[in-house]
């Protein structure tokens, strides 16, 4: 275990529970790693912090807080520090939890001797019982009793999924505490049902996403004064605190804070560390400690960030065969559970629809970010499943907890590398046992480097499956006889290319190095979409169908009904409009200032031929006079010689007039 000295108080700005700076840089370095270290450096950053090796193995230090920190290896729950609730330990007992993790160990004991806490775990570690437990043992532990519409404890979550299962964990707590409420707040519910329900049936622990919550803070209409209930609030903690900033809440975070008493415990809890989180650690939390829970048997600086327990593998194949590998895989794996991640919402709809087609016998779901009110019954009946398939987007990737997935299959890499962690902790939880599968194309091979190094996540080969059947004739088949197939492939193809280019270790996915044609032929497209990325390109290797896409109908009559209609109109329009003058609208913007200018110095050039000879004279005569002004400024002529010039220019101006109207009187 390497524990940093007690750092100093914040800087004043910070008690106001705001996060600022979050969008700048660090104002102090980073806080070193230690390891056995036997004096202080002279640093200015003095923040605690607690690191601890999975499996019991503190790490050598000489180093202590001023409140030792003993037991905190893994162990049983009678062997903490300070006892637990009988009720808690029965609940635990029920539950199948007879020892603790290390994460619990080191967190619950510093969460009860009143310290903020910032834990760094692995993803599949036991954080949510790391701060579940505390909450209860504080509220159980408070002089003053709770009554129903006061609040004790929040606990925010950047997803949906994620605040219904930790609030399900909960409920197994709450259970023989029947002195304490709990409500789950989330989007893609009626928030005035919300408002009832609390006024209702209070809610002592509220769980929810930061937009409702944020929400529920500034709605007067229904007669709720959330800013009164959290008067009394004890516990604040924040899960998954680097994917709440990532996903843009910080904003929403600042509204909450601003709510909320000073005088609390805040606990952070996360998979990585990031620097907005370093921010918010000190924007939130007072008298910090930072615990870091790492793999057992290696060094600090090689930790392994994924379960020691999961099998990471990949395989490399050309993006026309990844899908007949793909359900190559499932099809020999269809009593096993399953996740299926793709990089965009579109590729979700459409392989999902592919996959229920061509996998048979297995109970294939879809969700993904786009998804509002169907989200949480997929989400709560595939928990339910023995086996299945859900095909979703990175929406699934941190936090979630769904019994027995054996495999995690990335057929996208994600978008940054820490998503990958992420989505391969959602298998291999608590000491169980998981597999995790990404399928790379041929020119992605060094992301396998990336990984070890950046990620700490070292993975096998796995080789290609020899003599699978290709099914893409067959997905091109569906697409001529359903145009919503046909569709949702385009929106795919599109969908896809575009977070390609958006991939954050653009160095490995590049765009320009991309088999168009393969791709296409891997996403059984009918004919090359039109899109900007292509505009220009030349694609002979890929062969499109001999078919008037126009043509493919809807299978669903009503929308094809639509779609008929919809032609019909246009059709009409366009015989309206072939008599009109037809304006060039795709004509590039610097043809046409070009031609504009090209224009307006022939109509000068023409007015100049046109002028006459007084003209110039006139123009003469102005610029003796400029030149005069300047001469007298700078001091070269008197005034007197200035006035005089003056005057004879405007002699030489009426003569001049007095010529041209005796010409025209002659006339």
């Amino acid at each position: 275990m390497v524990l940093l000295p007690p750092g100093p108080r914040r800087p004043l700005s910070f008690a106001r529970g705001r996060l600022p700076g979050l969008q700048t840089r660090r104002r102090f370095p980073r806080p070193p790693e230690l390891s056995g270290s036997s004096t202080v450096p002279a640093r200015p950053w003095r923040q605690p912090e607690a690191e601890v090796l999975a499996g019991g193995a503190p790490a050598a230090s000489g180093w202590r807080l001023r409140r030792a920190m003993e037991h905190v290896t893994e162990g049983s729950w009678e062997s903490l520090p300070v006892p637990l609730h009988p009720g808690v330990l029965g609940v635990l007992q029920e539950l199948g939890f007879p020892y603790m993790t290390p994460v619990q160990s080191a967190t619950i004991p510093l969460f009860l001797k009143n310290k903020d806490v910032a834990a760094e775990a692995v993803t599949g570690s036991g954080k949510t019982l790391a701060f579940v437990i505390p909450i209860l043992e504080i509220l159980l532990r408070r002089e003053e009793k709770l009554k129903k519409s006061q609040v004790g404890a929040i606990i925010i979550t950047p997803t949906r999924e994620l605040a219904i299962q930790i609030d399900e964990v909960l409920s197994h707590f709450t259970q023989p505490f029947p002195q304490f409420s709990q409500i789950l707040w989330i989007g893609g519910r009626n928030p005035g049902e919300d408002v009832a329900r609390f006024k209702e049936q209070g809610g002592n622990i509220i769980v929810a996403t930061p937009g409702r919550l944020e929400d529920m803070f500034r709605r007067k209409a229904e007669g709720l004064d959330l800013a009164s209930c959290v008067r009394a609030l004890d516990v604040l903690v924040l899960d998954e605190a680097d994917r709440l900033l990532d996903m843009g809440f910080e904003a929403s975070i600042n509204t909450i804070l601003e709510f909320l008493p000073k005088q609390r415990r805040t606990g952070l809890f996360s998979a990585t560390q990031t620097q907005e989180v370093e921010n918010l650690v000190r924007a939130g939390l007072r008298n910090p400690v930072r615990i870091s829970v790492k793999e057992k048997g290696l060094a600090a600086s090689s930790t392994q960030k994924t379960p020691s327990r999961l099998e990471n593998y990949y395989m490399v194949c050309k993006a026309d065969e990844k899908f007949n590998q793909l359900v190559h895989f499932l099809r020999n794996h269809k009593q096993e559970k399953h996740l299926v991640f793709f990089s965009t919402c579109a590729c979700v709809e459409y392989y999902g629809k592919a996959l229920e087609a061509l996998v048979k016998s297995v109970k294939i779901m879809c969700i993904h970010g786009k998804m509002k009110y169907k989200r949480n019954k997929i989400f709560m009946e595939f928990r339910k499943l023995p086996s299945g398939i859900l095909v979703c987007t990175d929406v699934m990737a941190r936090g979630i907890d769904i019994p027995e997935v054996n495999w995690v299959l990335q057929y996208d890499p994600p978008s940054n590398a820490s998503a990958f962690v992420h989505r391969c902790g959602r298998t291999a939880r608590i000491g169980h046992g998981g597999s995790a599968l990404v399928f790379l194309l041929p020119m992605e091979e060094s992301y396998i480097n990336f990984l070890a190094i950046n990620q700490k996540c070292p993975l096998q080969e796995m080789k290609l499956q020899k003599n699978t059947m290709d099914l893409l004739p067959k997905l091109q088949s569906m697409a001529l006889a359903d145009r919503a197939v046909f569709e949702k492939g385009m929106k795919a193809f599109v969908s896809y290319v575009q977070a390609y280019a958006k991939h954050e270790c653009s160095l490995i996915f590049r765009l320009k190095d991309l088999d168009f044609a393969r791709l296409a032929r891997g996403f059984a497209l009918l004919r090359m979409p039109k899109m900007p990325e292509l505009r220009g390109k030349q694609f002979p290797d890929f062969v499109p169908v001999d078919v008037n896409t126009d043509t493919i109908p809807f299978k669903d009559k009503i929308r094809e009904k639509q779609r008929q209609k919809l032609l019909e109109q246009q059709r009409k329009e366009k015989t309206a409009n072939e008599g009109r003058r037809k304006f060039i609208k795709n004509k590039a913007w610097s043809k046409q200032k070009a031609k504009k200018e090209k224009k307006k110095k022939m109509n000068e050039k023409r007015k100049r031929e046109e002028g006459s000879d007084i003209e110039d004279e006139d123009m003469e005569e102005l610029l003796n006079d400029t030149r005069l002004l300047k001469k007298f400024k700078k001091g070269k002529i008197t005034e007197e010689e200035f006035e005089k010039g003056l005057l004879t220019s405007g002699k030489r101006r009426a003569k001049t007039a007095d010529l041209g109207i005796s010409d025209s009187e002659d006339c």
